[in-house]
């Protein structure tokens, strides 16, 4: 795995999102020249290749982020999401049928735009050349990532919860390329160090093993230093499981987490320049968010109002950083008396509090414009843990552990655990959302951060995970 705004991707993915990059690019390139050598067939001499007048290489980039961005909205480099290769076809279809309407919409509309002569019949031709080539690339790619060469074959050291999840997750995630040939779980009977030994030479001496990965709970007197060493010295890969556990499922685990890992671990760490510029671009942006949301304001209070009694707008208190208080502003998205009879609650699936104008707000996350207001004063980022209630943080202080360390940066409208879990109402969600705070926490950088903002717009035009 590739490590990129310190999150982790898998390296078949990057290939997949490159290779496309550049037939997408080539395609149209070949369209342009196609056009531009037909419409000069009668001329004594036709171009071979079209001038810089005819190939408008910032059109060539748009049109490339378009498909590209088409294509991760309808999670086509997703292994985990994508089942039949009749699904895929029908994803590929839909990016081309996208691509193909937005070229005509800023043809048709921004004249002005068209960059040069040869754009109206060179992107027709680019855009049938790509149909192809797309699912060429698609086929070809697939054969090649199923070739055993390109495979990676792992042994998973250890027993018990966290071996299976680990040995359960590099199973599922086909992207990474990965084969389990083999688990210390399957030996029978009691385990003892010369059996793992002798199960995890063996295996890597008849499969060839690449890396070992040692995900033991209780290691006294069970690991098999001698023989990992010798592995090692051999060109095998040893290496332990937390960090792998983090890789594939972005997030941190709290049950096998002790104080000196967060002391020692890589992370945790925020520099001066980078709250500095981080602060700038929280405070421009939620600016201009305000700005530019100025005229839905009344339309919002209206609908509101009108779809029950009280005040539009609510204030909450909540737990911002360093656990210090501060009010969260929304829209009001229940009923006034939501909490009357029975006090401070989370949100249910289908809720009967939320009015059905709250459903739309939620829905279209429309009820977060106020918290821009907290964003610019200070109490929150654009991204960073979801803040929480002073009832509900003394709860799950005493039922998580490590549940405060998630106060030692500023909540967020967004953040790495919204996109990546649903909404939480009980504390299993609690306790898994905190484990995609903390790898937020650990890895937090602008580069992330943007990675968020971006899987929040797709999350929001799809309607995704509303509550």
């Amino acid at each position: 795995m590739i490590r990129l705004f310190k999150v982790y991707y898998p390296v078949r993915t990057l290939v997949l999102l490159v290779g496309e990059a550049l037939i997408v690019w080539f395609s149209f390139v070949l369209g342009i020249w196609a056009a531009t050598w037909m419409s000069e067939v009668g001329y004594a001499r036709p171009r071979l290749l079209p001038d810089r007048e005819v190939l408008p290489i910032f059109w060539l980039i748009a049109v490339t982020g378009i498909v590209l961005f088409f294509s991760h909205g309808l999670d086509l480099y997703d292994a985990g999401s994508l089942g039949s290769k009749s699904e895929l076809t029908l994803r590929l279809l839909r990016v081309l049928g996208l691509v193909a309407f937005s070229l005509a919409a800023v043809g048709s509309v921004y004249r002005h735009f068209r960059p040069g002569r040869d754009f109206l019949p060179g992107a027709p031709l680019g855009l049938g050349v790509l149909a192809i080539t797309l699912f060429v690339w698609r086929a070809a790619y697939s054969w090649i990532v199923q070739h055993p060469y390109f495979r990676e074959r792992v042994y998973v050291l250890g027993t018990g919860d966290r071996a299976e999840r680990l040995v359960r997750g590099l199973r599922l995630r086909t992207e990474l390329g990965i084969e389990v040939v083999g688990w210390t779980g399957n030996i029978e009977g009691e385990l003892t160090r010369e059996m793992v030994a002798e199960h995890v030479m063996g295996l890597a001496r008849e499969n060839g093993v690449h890396r070992v990965i040692v995900a033991m709970t209780e290691r006294r007197g069970t690991l098999p230093v001698h023989e990992l060493l010798k592995l090692r010295q051999e060109g095998v890969k040893v290496e332990e499981a937390t960090n792998w556990l983090e890789k594939i499922s972005g997030r941190i685990e709290v049950e096998q987490l002790y104080p000196s890992w967060l002391i020692y671990a890589d992370g945790f760490r925020f520099s001066r320049f980078f709250r500095t510029v981080r602060r700038i671009l929280n405070c421009s942006v939620a600016l201009v968010g305000l700005v530019l949301s100025l005229p839905l304001w009344p339309f919002i209070v209206l609908a509101v109002k009108l779809g029950s009694p009280g005040p539009a707008l609510y204030h909450q208190e909540r737990v911002g950083r360093l656990g210090k208080k501060f009010y969260c502003h929304k829209f009001r998205t229940m009923r006034r008396d939501a909490e009357a009879d029975t006090g401070a609650t989370w949100a249910l699936d289908d809720d009967p509090r939320i009015t059905r104008v709250g459903k739309v707000l939620r829905m279209s996350r429309l009820d977060e414009i106020p918290q821009l207001w907290c964003v610019l004063m200070g109490h929150m980022n654009f991204v960073g843990p979801r803040p929480e209630r002073p009832e509900f943080v003394e709860w799950l202080s005493k039922e998580i552990p490590y549940y405060e360390v998630r106060h030692v940066v500023r909540p967020g409208i967004t953040g790495w655990a919204q996109i990546k879990y649903k909404y939480g109402n009980t504390l299993e969600d609690a306790k898994e959302k905190l484990q995609y705070d903390l790898f937020y926490i650990k890895n937090a950088s602008l580069g992330l951060d943007l990675l968020i903002w971006f899987e929040t717009v797709k999350i929001v035009l799809l309607g995704r995970g509303a509550q």
